[in-house]
């Protein structure tokens, strides 16, 4: 693996960390990140709610909230459709709830992912509309690209509302109120919110909602504390993958801290299955790797309407019999998933050299297709696209790497593909079987062309800073956690610690896994672990150069500085 390190301008590493008294590592980490001066940097060390913008602001909210008031005030019977990841169930629960509060009852729907497809299908709005009279209908997180079935509903009498932050492919349906910032908002390209997430537009929407019906003194809008909805914005913006910056990392910071201290009982249930413990510290990781996918097994296997009924119950037994379905729906995902990632990796490694992108396709379960995709962009490193066979259509994901757009990839062979859509780093496909071998050499051609006949990047390891091994304190530590939350446009810091001796062998344990500890000082040790790194061990008794995630580690009410090696080199090479 090739590490790459550039060292920023001194000057600007030194100003920040004489202003602000912080770790030169830290500063060095800033300054890489964009920020380069001191009030910039105090916003990002410690964000405050009273840096949110004002949620008019954001383009046709303002119509929005007029037609939900009019909707709230004559009593109107109104709809609710979310998509069935986690952005878009946290997205209903959040509307959903505030609604409720304000003393409306809303029916909430997700689309039936094997009956109905994604998003707005005919089949999910014919639901809907069968299950009417309505005469408002709100979509979340689906519905910029959905103009004949917003024209259905529009033609059945329902004014529609789409808040969605998808990208549009074709013109916008001018019959619906549509608050989506990469469609309206378009000459705001630095605005802190134009990259939410839905349940980040949202919590806009209900903010600026909240604001007008307490100008006008009503006392239920009065009664609500926004506030303790961000432990959903939190969630689904950290499992949607959008940019951990501006207005997302407020959310998601103040959002963290919500869902650690929840009283919401649905969730309080997810976190008992899912192994963590209320009160204590939630991450990122927590999100991405143990409530994210329980949350998303139920969408991609049965019905997402379960999550969304269990994160709005305030009953405790229910919610925990619910939690427990989720639970055993994701040990059978996660099966599930295994034996698909290895026949579609069997299959793409009989066909990768030399392509710049690749297709696998096989009687696969189509709830999984996406987390294989993602497995397998990142094992070779390209563009990555795996369909499953639904009787005589291909549906799958799509994921990508760095410097490829799946958006613009996809663009040149829209002409035969039935539907798709997404973001730069995800999309959803939908395409005749019989085609698929048309979408490989169009979805290659593309690529290439997208590379201009450039390489694709090969895979390597960016070193934030350097570190001397004896300088990693407690202070240290506890001021790389201002850093937090880490994720989608703010990754982890990887440090580098040169000049290692290991007089210990490595001791393996669990699946591919092993750990060791460095000596910090003559009397603290550094733990170290590897995950599924056992068939590179590093050596004893010769100086090596690390590369290490740094960060605490909390056990049994202590803490203990723990690294994850990320990679290891012998010194100075």
């Amino acid at each position: 693996m090739n590490w790459i390190y550039h060292s920023p301008p001194g000057d600007t590493v030194h100003l920040l960390e004489s202003g602000l008294s912080i770790h030169p590592a830290i500063a060095e980490i800033l300054v890489k990140t964009g920020i380069v001066t001191l009030d910039a940097a105090e916003r990002y060390l410690h964000p405050k709610l009273a840096h949110l913008s004002d949620p008019f602001q954001v383009g046709r909210v303002d119509d929005t909230v007029t037609r939900l008031i009019r909707a709230l005030d004559a009593g109107e019977r109104i709809a609710v459709m979310g998509d069935y990841d986690v952005d878009g169930v946290t997205s209903t629960t959040l509307l959903v709830g505030i609604l409720r509060a304000l003393g409306n009852q809303p029916r909430y729907y997700v689309p039936r992912r094997l009956e109905e497809g994604y998003g707005m299908s005919r089949a999910s709005i014919d639901r809907v509309l069968a299950d009417g009279p309505f005469s408002l209908f709100i979509a979340l997180d689906c519905g910029t690209n959905s103009v004949e079935e917003i024209h259905t509903l529009a033609a059945n009498g329902l004014d529609v509302i789409v808040i969605d932050h998808h990208r549009s492919k074709s013109p916008i349906s001018d019959e619906c109120i549509l608050v989506n910032p990469h469609v309206n908002d378009t000459g705001e390209a630095g605005a802190p919110w134009r990259n939410l997430c839905t349940v980040g537009l949202v919590f806009k929407v209900c903010h600026a909602l909240l604001k007008r019906l307490r100008e006008r003194g009503d006392e239920s809008a009065k009664r609500i504390v926004l506030k303790e909805h961000l432990d959903l914005v939190a969630m689904g913006t950290i499992a949607d993958l959008v940019p951990l910056a501006d207005e997302n990392r407020v959310l998601t910071c103040y959002g963290l801290r919500q869902l650690q201290q929840t009283t919401r009982e649905g969730l309080r249930a997810l976190m008992q299955v899912s192994g963590i413990t209320p009160g204590n510290q939630i991450l990122p990781t927590d999100i991405s790797f143990r409530l994210g996918p329980r949350i998303n097994a139920s969408g991609r296997l049965a019905d997402a309407l379960l999550p969304v009924e269990m994160l709005l119950s305030g009953d405790s037994e229910r919610c925990a019999a619910m939690a427990a379905q989720l639970n055993e729906m994701n040990h059978e995902r996660q099966e599930i998933e295994r034996l698909v990632s290895a026949e579609a990796l069997a299959q793409l490694t009989a066909i990768e050299a030399g392509a710049h992108a690749l297709v696998a396709f096989g009687e696969w379960h189509p709830g999984v297709v996406g987390i294989v995709a993602g497995k397998l962009c990142r094992h070779f490193n390209r563009p990555c696209i795996v369909l499953g066979r639904e009787g005589q259509w291909a549906k799958g994901s799509g994921r990508s790497v760095a410097r490829i757009s799946l958006v613009e990839a996809l663009q040149p062979c829209a002409d035969i593909l039935e539907s798709w859509g997404g973001h730069p780093m995800a999309v959803g496909v939908t395409i005749a079987c019989d085609k698929v071998p048309l979408l490989l050499r169009g979805f290659n051609a593309s690529v290439e062309k997208l590379l201009h006949n450039n390489a694709l990047p090969e895979e390597s390891l960016t070193i934030s800073s350097w570190l001397d091994g004896l300088n990693i304190s407690d202070a240290f530590l506890d001021q790389l956690a201002w850093l937090h939350p880490f994720g989608e446009h703010n990754p982890d810091p990887v440090f580098g610690i040169s000049d290692v001796t290991l007089h210990s062998a490595p001791v393996l344990f669990g699946e591919n896994n092993y750990r060791f500890q460095i000596p910090l000082d003559y009397w603290r040790r550094l733990g170290v672990v590897a995950w599924r790194k056992a068939e590179r061990v590093p050596p004893t008794e010769t100086p090596l150069d690390l590369a290490v995630k740094l960060g605490w580690n909390y056990y049994n009410g202590r803490r203990y500085p723990q690294a994850e090696l990320m990679d290891w080199q012998p010194a100075g090479e």
